[in-house]
């Protein structure tokens, strides 16, 4: 069986180099809520989900939970996964996230009409934060267009439709672009 995030033929190094991307963390206060944003919304497939109560957890992060409610979702056309988690039975320090604050971080994720994702989640009472997607008008993402979301904890989650005029393109081993080379959404749109 294969491991989630895995690709069976990758070698094995032993000299400690980094050699992969597996899945990005974020905790949640409520797991059935944060499925919602992230599996029914945005329609990422759940790989695994469960409720655990592993002593590795707690001797890996040193604190004394007594429950993790987890769940992976895998990202379309990527072996990379979301991992949502739940802690239990600790002390929650619920936080505001702003972009310059220290040790504060996002996702992003790559859309096809990232204009319809922001009318079809504004719509869904999700908070975004700017009144509309915007073209960003300046470097390697020039001509493209995002917009950050808030999931139901206020983590920020942002969606980009990128144009196919970029520079970082995957053929040219930069970047990590889903497109095949054609027209965006938004080109084909005149945005």
């Amino acid at each position: 069986m294969t491991q989630i995030g895995t690709n069976p033929d990758e070698k094995s190094h032993a000299d400690g180099l980094i050699v992969g991307f597996f899945h990005s963390g974020i905790s949640v206060t409520d797991l059935d809520r944060s499925l919602g944003f992230y599996r029914d919304e945005l329609r990422l497939e759940v790989l695994v989900q469960r409720d655990a109560t592993d002593e590795y957890l707690r001797r890996m992060h040193e604190l004394p939970f007594t429950l993790v409610r987890m769940a992976f979702l895998r990202i379309p056309n990527s072996t990379t996964v979301i991992e949502l988690l739940e802690y239990r039975g600790v002390e929650l320090n619920r936080l505001t996230y702003v972009p310059m604050d220290p040790a504060t971080g996002h996702v992003c994720l790559l859309v096809d009409d990232v204009h319809a994702l922001f009318d079809r989640l504004r719509a869904r009472g999700y908070r975004a934060r700017s009144v509309g997607p915007i073209e960003i008008t300046a470097g390697p993402n020039k001509g493209s267009w995002a917009v950050y979301f808030e999931d139901p904890d206020g983590y920020p989650v942002e969606f980009i439709e990128r144009s196919s005029n970029e520079v970082a393109r995957p053929h040219q081993g930069r970047g990590g672009s889903l497109s095949d080379g054609a027209p965006s959404t938004a080109e084909k749109r005149g945005r």
